[in-house]
């Protein structure tokens, strides 16, 4: 697949999340309300939310996340144009690359830009949101490319949604852990760049690694 290929796939799926907007904004919705539940359910009082907001934006932002991955592949698995991308000259590396860039535009790029606004409602500083949208930044394209494998791996079997949340989410904790560490460690006096770079570490390699698994579980599953 060449880079125009690349880039028609990726039109390709935000046109048809465009025309199911109410598919594509759930997981939106769903971060909006329940970031939202915290401080009703916490209380008021602005030093513990402070302490728990990067923990809770995290944990929303991944859940978030994962509840798009059954459709990533599964309405093109129905449908039978996966099958046709698999035969065709293209890319399989690059087929699966794109879904994930699409896959982190329709979701984490939202979330990105949702975050800070629920960090003010956390009463946290200036300072300590742009750390929050920087870890965003980096660990939600990591989200997605290891979402991608995990879809990959349950296309076509039962309970795939089920199967999809036992795969990822432990494949994940590293990026939840690093990404609310980095504002954690700020609060407290010290430098985040170790959180953030551990961050960038993780994308690098998910972008080397994760297409290739994710083909290779396409192969497999169709």
């Amino acid at each position: 697949m060449t880079r125009s290929g690349f880039a028609v796939v990726v039109a390709r799926d935000l046109r048809l999340a465009s025309r199911r907007p109410i598919e594509a904004l759930l997981p939106i919705v769903f971060f909006i309300v329940a970031a939202s539940l915290f401080p009703l359910g916490v209380g008021p009082e602005a030093a513990t939310l402070r302490q728990i907001a990067p923990g809770i934006v995290w944990v929303c932002a991944l859940l978030s996340a994962m509840l798009s991955l059954g459709s990533l592949y599964g309405s093109d698995y129905t449908d039978g144009s996966l099958e046709q991308m698999l035969l065709s000259s293209h890319s399989v590396v690059m087929l699966a690359a794109a879904k994930a860039v699409a896959h982190w535009l329709l979701t984490g790029l939202p979330l990105i830009a949702v975050a800070p606004l629920f960090g003010l409602l956390f009463d946290m500083r200036g300072d300590a949101l742009l750390v929050l949208a920087g870890s965003l930044m980096l660990g939600t394209p990591t989200l997605s490319l290891i979402g991608g494998v995990g879809a990959a791996l349950t296309l076509g079997l039962r309970n795939g949604a089920v199967l999809i949340l036992l795969l990822v989410l432990p494949l994940c904790i590293p990026v939840l852990i690093f990404g609310a560490g980095a504002v954690s460690a700020l609060d407290g006096g010290l430098t985040p760049s170790g959180h953030l770079y551990l961050l960038g570490a993780l994308l690098l390699m998910t972008m080397l690694g994760a297409p290739l698994a994710t083909a290779a579980a396409l192969r497999i599953s169709v």
